[in-house]
């Protein structure tokens, strides 16, 4: 299936202005004082930061369509935070490394291959039109992937490792597709990979 490149929503989607609020358990309540964003794994120079060093960053801004798989989209979002290929350079991703399982807050995790993630677009993000991210919305901190579905844009986000195989996240585990390409409709079905790592919900 090609992406007709004059095209904005993808197949089998609705447009909506609301932003539906869609996570599986409750909305944590994050220990600010105690939080850390950690990159590990496949990666030269592993680091973790607390959250008075993430908002000391340098930031940026992200205009963007956002589609759930779920089949809404909504268009023109604006959102600020700190741009991932920072975090990415700063870690320097072995030779091998190529794809990433994405941390967030009550164990879950999404996987996202490395190349889609380090991409100019992708933030950690911090605010949403002008305003810091509701708990529901993903707040303190969440992460912005635009290009695939937003179940792979984790909130409560708290770290990156980088692998040198596939590992399937939660709802990936769950049925979900691996990518998650909302242009080729990648939403569920999946062959599993050789590994599998499985938390605790």
């Amino acid at each position: 299936m090609t992406h007709d490149p004059n095209a904005r929503l993808p197949p089998g989607q609705i447009t909506t202005r609301k932003w539906p609020v869609l996570h599986y358990g409750t909305v944590p309540a994050v220990d600010l004082t105690a939080w850390r964003f950690q990159v590990i794994g496949a990666v030269a120079r592993p680091f973790s930061l607390t959250w008075e060093e993430l908002l000391a960053l340098p930031r940026r801004e992200t205009v963007c369509d956002i589609h759930c798989v779920t089949r809404w989209s909504r268009y023109d979002n604006v959102f600020e935070g700190v741009p991932v290929q920072a975090l990415l350079e700063r870690a320097g991703p072995a030779p091998d490394a190529a794809y990433v399982l994405v941390h967030a807050e009550q164990d879950y995790t999404t996987n996202i291959p490395l190349a889609e993630l380090d991409r100019p677009a992708n933030l950690l993000a911090l605010s949403h039109g002008g305003e810091p991210l509701t708990p529901e919305h993903g707040g303190p901190v969440r992460l912005l992937v635009p290009h695939l579905y937003f179940w792979k844009s984790a909130k409560w986000v708290t770290g990156f490792e980088l692998l040198r195989e596939d590992v399937p996240g939660f709802w990936e585990q769950n049925g979900y597709h691996m990518r998650g390409d909302p242009w080729r409709e990648e939403r569920f079905g999946r062959a599993d990979p050789a590994r599998m790592r499985r938390g605790p919900r």
